[in-house]
């Protein structure tokens, strides 16, 4: 029997039509069947990060604790004025000091309408994650621009070369959980 690997997925968007949580569904769909894919939800009601609160906080602890329990971790996000949106980035601040992403193997992807595919907000992100220690190689990260062109009403990626990439990415991030 294959172990089960898990991944937790973090979308830095709100939108209950976002492009960067249904990438991320995506991506658990084009999973093999030993990888559990699970869409952190509840990104909004982490309090805005403080480094003097010490008492825990059930919502930080139950976020904490589902990084700390996963093999990876895959984030997907939006440009916002060049950079993460703040929730996304307030998420990350609540790990800072605790350490659950040090040495975590981590994907990054930002998707964005325009060409660019949000690359100012990867870089953001990959700024932030190499911050907290993570492990991230190069092939872990992708700009998906012109999204609309690539997703269907229902969010659904139809563009084969997307789904490609999706692939090589999670493939690259899965080495990096089971070095060979």
């Amino acid at each position: 029997m294959k172990q089960i690997t898990t991944i937790v997925a973090i979308s830095g968007s709100l939108k209950s039509t976002s492009a960067n949580t249904n990438i991320l569904r995506a991506m658990a769909k084009i999973a093999p069947e030993n990888i559990s894919i699970k869409i952190v939800e509840g990104l909004d009601q982490l309090p805005h990060f403080n480094p003097e609160i010490t008492e825990d906080i059930l919502v930080v602890t139950h976020f904490r604790n589902q990084i700390k329990a996963a093999d990876g971790v895959v984030f997907s996000t939006p440009e916002y004025a060049f950079g993460v949106p703040g929730v996304l980035k307030n998420a990350l601040d609540w790990l800072v000091s605790s350490g659950e992403l040090n040495d975590k193997p981590v994907a990054a992807i930002s998707v964005s309408p325009m060409h660019t595919g949000g690359d100012k907000a990867l870089a953001s992100l990959l700024l932030t994650l190499s911050a907290l220690g993570t492990n991230t190689t190069q092939n872990a990260s992708l700009a998906i621009g012109a999204i609309k062109s690539k997703m269907n009403e229902a969010g659904e990626i139809t563009n084969p070369e997307t789904l490609q990439e999706l692939n090589a990415v999670l493939t690259a991030l899965l080495e990096s959980i089971h070095p060979k």
